[in-house]
């Protein structure tokens, strides 16, 4: 197996990208120092590389009353669930970078509930958890919860929509074997 192999599949990695494309992939060099290998793994097609983009961006640059932190938290909590590699890899860099503290994000990766978090992280994160590990439970209490932890009902959308995303994400992630960048490994350490 390849070192620099980006995910199992056979597929055609040297589709042209479109101008705004290749922008896209110019500015995750200067401002990451790569392309992340989801990225790459999507480029095969370039609607699904600027669908997925797309909803990404929107899920986690957008406004919204959650801060970049609480939704990258968000991504790893989910990831845990699901033992996504990719995603908890990656993520988890973030959440390291995000906060300046790299202990946060590997207990993020390892168990949320050990870390020192504020009620309202807690209930944000409780509440993907069992979004994640059993979606058919969640009901009106826990909607509840989230709005007593001081979240409207707009935040309540937009945490089932990341918690939402990197469930499909982790599924694509974790189905073609998709690699991390070596560079997250080391990334905000300390």
């Amino acid at each position: 197996m390849a070192k620099d192999r980006v995910i199992a599949l056979d597929l055609d990695e040297e589709a042209p990208l479109s101008e705004p494309q290749q922008a896209y992939f110019d500015k995750c060099v200067e401002k990451l120092g790569m392309v992340p290998n989801v990225l790459r793994a999507y480029a095969f097609n370039p609607d699904k590389l600027d669908a997925f983009t797309a909803m990404y961006n929107d899920l986690m640059l957008a406004d919204s009353a959650l801060s970049k932190l609480e939704r990258e938290m968000i991504a790893v909590v989910v990831s845990s669930v699901n033992r996504c590699f990719y995603c908890l890899t990656a993520h988890g860099a973030a959440v390291r970078q995000l906060s300046g503290n790299p202990e946060l994000g590997e207990l993020m990766v390892m168990n949320y509930r050990a870390a020192d978090l504020t009620p309202r992280e807690r209930a944000m994160l409780d509440f993907a958890w069992k979004l994640t590990e059993s979606p058919e439970a969640v009901d009106e209490p826990d909607r509840q919860a989230l709005r007593d932890a001081g979240f409207s009902d707009r935040d309540i959308w937009d945490i089932a929509a990341v918690a939402g995303f990197f469930n499909m994400s982790n599924r694509v992630a974790i189905a073609t074997d998709m690699r991390p960048n070596a560079e997250y490994h080391g990334m905000a350490r300390g």
